[in-house]
């Protein structure tokens, strides 16, 4: 594969980097021992998946329903349609 793009880099104060003309917001970062280091761009939140500890609690929520550990009913007729 061949480069893109080339260039020298080094920290700053804050011991940052600059990425010039990053084409995305988040990279994940692999640093071996080595020296070298390994940016892959990232989204935060893949769309429309919902994470494996949401499913996690949305399981243990539904168990506890089965075995009856629920709280006793909410009364909504405070916000019931006066028309």
């Amino acid at each position: 594969m061949n480069a893109v793009k080339e260039y020298d880099a080094r920290l700053d104060t804050k011991k940052r980097v600059t990425i010039r003309g990053a084409h995305y917001d988040h990279y994940h970062v692999i640093e071996y021992p080595n020296g070298k280091i390994i940016l892959e761009p990232r989204e935060l939140v893949a769309p429309f998946e919902v994470s494996k500890r949401s499913l996690a609690m949305m399981d243990e929520a539904v168990a506890q329903y089965k075995n009856g550990v629920v709280s006793g009913p909410v009364d909504l007729s405070a916000f019931a349609d006066t028309n």
